[in-house]
């Protein structure tokens, strides 16, 4: 029997939407579907699209740096000696400072022979400094650098194991890429760990520093020491500013430069085309036009770094002048010596100078802060469709009947285009089943719903009688294999690649899949024969060949459930006819999907089912669908394939 279903108008209709310009239908305003002539009917099966018109939210989770720090606790040992280091090497400022200004105050003295002494002991003292800060620089960093890497490893282990279980969904960001994501992994990780070792350091030293830098101070001459103190802000800005605006100025000379970077990068890489066009002068015009954006930046941008490094340099000049006028009040007054006054002189502006180099190097640490942050939206998020789910049905054996049941879906990406619109389809089990349609129908959706890639947006979709949300979903991916146009294999040996489908496969059955998939006499005829390395991507092979492998993978998985997404349709005709002879045999006894794009590869499917707009328009066999003549679209595809081949 031959099912038609012509028109469009349906009595059950669940979705309605208004049409944009360009033909799209989109939800209304509020975030919701509209509902037809069935509102009691539920549009949510706990899927992952509730609000269809919102992208998916990530945790916005603020980053914890205490969290963090607790990853870091089996390194406690290594962390505590980093510290210990940071917090000696944070004490030679003013220790060093502390005896300049002592050994200045030396050559007030009337006795040679007394200047000589003194001169000797603080050299040794500068020495022994020097050796100090060697060693606590050495000791800091090479713990922190242990606790580091620890630390880096610990991060890209967890984030990546996190991401794996991410249901497709989230793959489908545009911010989501696999680019993306190997960026993200490459660089968040050791941007936590800079952000992680390089801020406890430079606490720790500045600390240390004040703190000893307060109480020497303190000791020497409390007078002038609050004074200085009160005045030390304004040299920890001065600094600062100073730091900050060369930082600021270097940045955006690089970005202005970008733009030049980038259309010398793009000629560079499109010379041909360039050359073939002749466009070689109108390319130089355009390089010399962002030359002067780029000329214009940098002009700009000198202009304030010099009014900056002015106002740094007269805020720091101020700022001594004051405390050399109290200083030497105090001196006149007999209320302080020269040694205390150059000691707490020299503590007090070098000390304020390391706090503010430490603080302009904090201000690079914003970026592993927005690391830091990056990565706990990874870690705290919880996936949508756990394919690990305790509670779901786990099952070694399945029948493979399917049956969609008034399905509705739309890719969250997509969520002003409506692909499935109540299909009902039904695929008995060990039957060869064709799906066919124009590009776009959702033909490729049904697969990936079958997969349980994405969850519908209502209506379901049983395996056996049974929701396939029901399911442990890795369970159910164990028996059910895909072939695709594109096959996916991994940069290693053929076969690695064909095991892939299961865990200690034996040789024999390895040959045995190959065999069937008409792939061992070509592997067998490579010079290293199944350890022929395939290179990323498979590219060291033929599209047949790929193909093959492909397949034999999916015949060592032995599954019940068959999906064939157009396997054949990048193929040439001879590598067409083994791959195609190869499938015939694989899709014996097991449940058969078959997505064609040659209608000729498929006229001995059990049932041919033909798609369009979401729907099942017409299904039956070869011969029944050609019998409705001009007025079935199977007919129409037909005679447009065989026109597109005369």
């Amino acid at each position: 029997m031959v099912k038609l279903q012509r028109t469009y108008m349906n009595d059950e209709v669940l979705l309605e939407a208004e049409d944009t310009e360009d033909g799209s239908a989109f939800p209304v305003h509020d975030g919701t579907i509209r509902v037809g002539e069935t509102p009691d009917k539920s549009l949510s099966r706990n899927s992952s699209f509730g609000m269809i018109t919102n992208q998916q939210q990530e945790d916005d989770s603020s980053p914890n740096l205490r969290q963090l720090i607790s990853m870091t606790a089996p390194e406690w040992k290594s962390t505590l000696l980093g510290c210990v280091g940071a917090l000696g090497y944070g004490l030679i400022p003013p220790l060093n400072s502390f005896c300049l200004g002592a050994l200045l105050a030396v050559y007030f003295e009337n006795d040679h022979a007394e200047i000589r002494s003194q001169t000797r002991i603080y050299c040794f003292a500068f020495l022994a400094f020097a050796v100090f800060t060697f060693l606590t620089n050495v000791i800091q960093h090479y713990y922190f650098g242990i606790m580091g890497e620890k630390l880096t490893e610990r991060v890209r282990e967890a984030v990546f194991e996190k991401i794996l279980t991410f249901e497709i969904e989230w793959f489908d960001q545009e911010n989501n890429s696999s680019g993306a994501i190997c960026a993200r992994l490459a660089t968040d990780a050791v941007m936590v760990r800079t952000l992680v070792t390089d801020r406890l350091s430079l606490l720790t030293q500045a600390v240390s520093s004040a703190t000893l830098a307060v109480v020497l101070a303190l000791m020497l001459s409390w007078r002038l020491a609050l004074v200085a103190i009160a005045l030390e802000p304004g040299v920890i800005a001065a600094v600062y500013l100073r730091e900050m605006t060369m930082r600021i100025m270097s940045k955006k000379i690089l970005k202005a430069q970008s733009e030049s970077s980038e259309l010398a990068s793009e000629a560079f890489g499109n010379h041909k085309i360039i050359t073939a066009f002749g466009s070689q002068e109108k390319v130089l015009k355009l390089y010399d036009r962002t030359q002067v954006s780029s000329k214009k930046e940098s002009n700009k941008q000198s202009w304030y770094a010099g009014v900056g490094l002015f106002v740094s340099q007269f805020l720091t000049s101020a700022l001594i002048a004051v405390i050399c006028w109290y200083g030497g009040k105090l001196l006149f007054q007999k209320k302080i010596t020269y040694k205390h006054l150059f000691q707490i002189f020299f503590i007090l502006v070098s000390t304020g100078r390391v706090i503010a180099e430490t603080a302009s190097m904090t201000a690079d640490l914003s970026k592993g802060t927005s690391a830091l942050k990056s990565v706990f939206q990874i870690l705290q998020r919880e996936t949508k469709m756990d394919p690990e789910n305790p509670d779901g049905i786990k099952t070694e054996k399945i029948n493979g009947e399917i049956e969609f049941k008034q399905v509705y879906f739309i890719y969250p990406a997509r969520p002003k285009q409506i692909i499935l619109r109540g299909l009902d389809l039904k695929i008995e089990a060990a039957k060869f089943v064709a799906l066919v349609g124009r590009s776009g129908s959702g033909k490729s959706t049904i697969i990936r719903l079958i997969e349980g890639f994405y969850d519908t947006l209502s209506g379901s979709i049983e395996v056996d009688g049974i929701d396939i949300m029901r399911y442990n979903l890795r369970a159910l991916r164990s028996l059910i294999a895909l072939v695709s146009q594109e096959p996916t294999l991994f940069a290693g040996t053929i076969r690695d690649n064909i095991a892939y489908a299961k865990q200690n496969a034996t040789e024999a059955e390895i040959i045995e899949a190959s065999s069937i998939a008409n792939a061992h006499e070509f592997i067998s005829s490579l010079r290293d024969g199944y350890e022929t390395y395939c290179g990323e991507r498979g590219v060291q092979l033929s599209g047949g060949q790929k193909q093959r492998i492909a397949l034999a993978r999916a015949i060592l998985k032995n599954p019940a459930i068959l999906l064939l997404d157009e396997a054949t349709s990048a193929l040439d005709v001879n590598s067409e006819k083994l791959v195609q002879e190869a499938l015939e045999r694989t899709m014996s006894g097991r449940t058969s999907l078959v997505l064609a794009h040659r209608l000729s590869t498929i006229q001995k499917a059990d049932k041919i089912v033909v798609i369009d707009k979401g729907r099942v328009i017409e299904e039956g066999n070869h011969s029944e669908l050609l019998a409705l003549g001009e007025k079935g679209a199977y007919y129409a595809l037909v005679k447009l394939q065989q026109l597109s081949v005369i």
